[in-house]
């Protein structure tokens, strides 16, 4: 994987956030997403961490911008026929690779299966995400779901203070955090991937976000 790819991979925990942010405005999910995985991919081709700037500072904007875009067009973004046609093809070598490795298999493993790169896979995967409607419309569930929301600015607010975390944490303990919380393995399996015991993920799991709540809220 090249540092290109790795980059994009490692981000798009921010397209997600932001996507989700937007959805049920106007605009379906996987048209947000694709359109930010345009604003990501010309972050990490764009930044320059001489100028000091955290990554996800600088890559947010961009992805904000790509979303904005969109509803500025007052329309959905088109799927190509090779983009469906990728995403077909993701879609069966999923089904393959759960079976063989009995896990969610990760972005990269998609793309190494299909022989695509980490962004091509991405923007597929976008496309092939299912949608959902805040509007009932069964013959028994008619009106609208009326749902609390956070402003985007705020989502995102949030989203960047835990990237800074994160960010600050050090290599093994960053990458236990997104074992447990951002594939959702449990800590039995972080456990094996990170060459510790169950007991000791535990314990540091508890050490780890402690830390991070205090960084957070100060």
């Amino acid at each position: 994987m090249t540092e290109r790819e790795q980059a994009v991979s490692e981000n798009l925990g921010l397209v997600r956030a932001c996507a989700a942010r937007f959805s049920g405005r106007g605009a379906e999910y996987d048209d947000l997403y694709q359109a930010g995985c345009v604003g990501l991919i010309k972050a990490v081709d764009g930044f320059d961490p001489a100028r000091g700037f955290c990554f996800s500072t600088y890559a947010v904007p961009l992805i904000l911008g790509e979303m904005r875009r969109l509803f500025r067009d007052g329309g959905s973004m088109r799927v190509s026929r090779t983009i469906r046609e990728r995403a077909t093809k993701i879609g069966r070598e999923r089904e393959r690779l759960i079976e063989v490795l009995h896990r969610e298999p990760t972005v990269s493993e998609l793309a190494q299966a299909i022989g695509e790169g980490i962004e091509e896979t991405a923007q597929a995967m976008g496309a092939s995400l299912p949608t959902l409607s805040l509007t009932r419309s069964g013959e028994d569930e008619a009106g609208e779901i009326d749902l609390p929301v956070d402003g985007p600015e705020e989502k995102v607010t949030d989203r960047l203070a835990l990237m800074q975390v994160l960010g600050e944490l050090s290599g093994q303990d960053r990458a236990l955090i997104v074992l447990r919380y951002l594939k959702s393995q449990t800590q039995q399996k972080t456990a094996e991937q990170l060459g510790m015991t169950q007991v000791q993920v535990s314990r540091r799991e508890r050490e780890i976000l402690k830390k991070m709540r205090l960084r957070l809220t100060g």
